[in-house]
């Protein structure tokens, strides 16, 4: 199966991150609109860039530099302290905690840069649609900007997210190589070191294209390993995997934008059935229970509604689960409406050692049973091996929903 990739990359993260703290603690200037910097104490000799603003960066400003020459090249500069290591590190858990909404294989690169296998987490959505949803829900909900790189690789997505900023999406597919990273530098390929670049224009290199159409073996000659690795990363060649720790999620969720709005609520059922599925089927993998669901829907005016619920017992049972989203989903869904997205999250999580059976309930071991048969085939077949008869027309519905509003 062909890889989803996607690479998160915060924009300017140390000085949006100090930004957002600031207007939080009622700061009337947001530092990311003005020439100014995060810089260290000039009087103790530490006064250097250590980031910038883009009004800033247009003056010249570069990071690393002393603040006595950032100031003569942009003298209207304004200097900021930057904010305890673990202030940044909060905005960036926050973060995290969005993308686990999306997919559990994150591979957390740096503070501010995430990679996410998105390969079984579409359900039935685009890849771009996913990554132009979460640029859009961390400038609304976590008050910053990410650019989002969207690739078949990890390479090709990090170097997708270098292209233009801030707060962009751009694809880098492997047909797309020639015209959008053929044309550039050789000083813009990922893993290429500074010292390499003048070595590589003595041979003639100067494009990452010169480099792709470069014998491999000349390079391996020259530079070794790392000249076949240059050579593959030029060509958009990268077999490495989103190397992910999993951590214990506060709550799971997913949710689907569809290709057009959808007024009927029999062909909103299935489709919850297929988001509850994968909800459950992640939350089986935590080995934790639920205890609350809720259900959001987005319509044509991008206003959204939202209900939740508590189970009746905490559970992982999908078919408990949808039960009580079916019920939400009735609840909010009024005749006449036009739905563009739809979402389920389970919350209040905990382990199945805390859980508080009621006299009075019984534990359904054959709906268990069936849950963990069903995840068994999808682990060792593919996510979309097996499915529930009540999704069989999920694909034909979102067909008909299309055929109906294209107008």
């Amino acid at each position: 199966m062909e890889k989803q990739i996607l690479h998160i990359d915060v924009n300017n993260a140390f000085l949006s991150w100090t930004a957002v703290e600031m207007l939080k603690n009622g700061s009337k200037i947001d530092i990311r609109e003005i020439p100014c910097i995060i810089g260290g104490d000039e009087a103790r000799r530490s006064g250097i860039v250590l980031a910038k603003s883009m009004k800033a960066k247009m003056c010249g400003v570069v990071t690393a530099e002393t603040i006595y020459q950032a100031k003569r090249k942009c003298p209207n500069l304004q200097v900021f302290s930057g904010l305890a290591y673990q202030e940044y590190k909060k905005y960036s858990n926050q973060l995290y905690q969005l993308l686990l909404e999306y997919t559990d294989k994150i591979e957390r690169y740096s503070i501010d840069e995430c990679f996410l296998d998105m390969t079984e987490y579409l359900m039935k959505d685009t890849l771009l649609n996913k990554a132009k949803e979460i640029n859009q829900r961390v400038k609304e909900e976590l008050g910053f900007t990410v650019n989002v790189g969207v690739a078949h690789n990890k390479f090709l997505a990090k170097m997708a997210s270098d292209f233009t900023k801030p707060d962009r999406v751009h694809t880098l597919f492997e047909n797309e190589i020639p015209k959008k990273m053929w044309i550039l530098p050789t000083s813009e390929l990922f893993m290429l070191g500074k010292k390499t670049v003048p070595k590589l224009s003595n041979m003639g290199i100067k494009t990452i294209g010169d480099l792709a159409k470069t014998d491999r073996e000349i390079l391996i000659k020259k530079f070794g390993k790392h000249g076949n690795l240059i050579w593959e990363y030029a060509n958009g060649i990268d077999k490495s995997e989103v190397i992910f720790e999993p951590e214990l999620p506060k709550s799971i969720g997913n949710s689907v934008t569809f290709p057009k709005d959808i007024s009927e609520i029999e062909q909103l059922e299935p489709i919850l059935l297929a988001i509850t599925e994968q909800v459950s089927y992640r939350l089986r993998k935590y080995d934790l229970l639920a205890k609350c669901v809720s259900v959001q829907l987005r319509s044509d005016k991008f206003e959204d509604i939202s209900h939740q619920r508590k189970l009746d017992l905490e559970t992982t049972s999908t078919k408990e689960i949808y039960q009580k989203a079916k019920e939400l989903l009735h609840e909010l869904y009024k005749g006449g409406m036009f739905i563009r997205l739809m979402g389920v999250r389970v919350e209040h999580l905990v382990n199945k050692e805390e859980r508080q059976l009621s006299f009075f309930s019984k534990n359904d071991d054959k709906q268990e049973k069936l849950d963990k048969t069903i995840d068994s085939l999808k682990d060792k077949y593919g996510y979309h091996f097996i499915t529930r008869a009540g999704k069989m027309n999920t694909k034909e519905m979102m067909k008909k929903s299309e055929e109906k509003h294209n107008f």
